[in-house]
Order: C-alpha cells, then structure tokens, then sequence
C-alpha cells in the first residue's frame, strides 16, 4: 500500500472516531475514487497515481465553485472549498510562480521543444514534477508562452 493511500486510510479512521461527517464524507468519496481507479485498471496505484486522481478531484470542484459563485449559491461553493482543503491536505506543497518557471525553461532545454509544435515534448517532462503542485493549465500556458 502507498504511503499516500495510507495518510488517507488512517484520516478516515481519525474522523470516524472523532464523528466529524462532512470531512468523513469528504476522505470516502477520495478512497472510493481510488479504488475505483484500481479496479478499473485491476492493479494497486502508487502515489503518483493518487496524486493524479487528486488533482482531477481539486480541479473539479474548483470548476464547481466558479459555477456556483455565478449562480449566487454561495452555501455550495462553501462546501466545495470545504472539500477542496480536505483534499489539499494530501497534495504536496504549491509551487511558486518561480519554480514552476525554472522547471518549464529546464523542460523546454531538455526537450529540445523550440516551437508550439514541441509543447508536448516539454509537458511531458513537466506533468510528472507539477502534478499536484501546480494548475496543469496554467503550465501549459507558461510553456506556450516560452515557446511563442
């Protein structure tokens, strides 16, 4: 078992215990999305995995936000971000706008990438060091940019 797939088992169990049901709710639907995952492609994830189904999780619910804010519903969007920190707990550290640059110039040099044409060289060496570190779109757009 990953040690990322562990911190959430053992969250669950803490807030089991401590009758906290909004977060409880939160932690099982990210260990149903797990293990979804794992029976879908029949083999056990390791943590990059499980950041990757993090991330997909942290940016639906952001999209669900922006949905909910136009709607003037604000409880939802309440809980959405509720979710969304319950769900950041797991996520390694953010990325500062400095690093996310140094690591897009190193992948474009490493890639050999020199146009748009190239931008999946670079994202390629880019997506496993960001992933859950930094919004994937906002990458790809510092690395189009770099690439213009």
């Amino acid at each position: 078992m990953s040690t990322l797939k562990t911190r959430i088992t053992d969250a669950v169990k803490a807030a089991m215990r401590a009758g906290d049901k909004p977060r409880l709710g939160t932690l099982r639907m990210i260990s149903a999305a797990i293990k979804q995952k794992e029976v879908d492609e029949r083999r056990e994830l390791d943590d990059a995995d499980v950041l990757v189904i993090l991330d997909k999780m942290v940016k639906q619910r952001r999209e669900s936000v922006e949905q909910y804010e136009s709607a003037g519903r604000d409880e939802l969007a309440a809980a959405e971000h509720a979710e969304i920190a319950i769900i950041g707990e797991f996520l390694p550290q953010p990325l500062t706008d400095a690093e996310i640059d140094t690591l897009v110039t190193a992948a474009i040099r490493d890639s050999g990438a020199e146009d748009i044409r190239d931008m999946g060289k670079a994202m390629g060496l880019l997506k496993p060091q960001v992933q859950g570190r930094a919004d994937m779109s906002d990458v790809s757009a510092r690395v189009k940019a770099h690439l213009q």
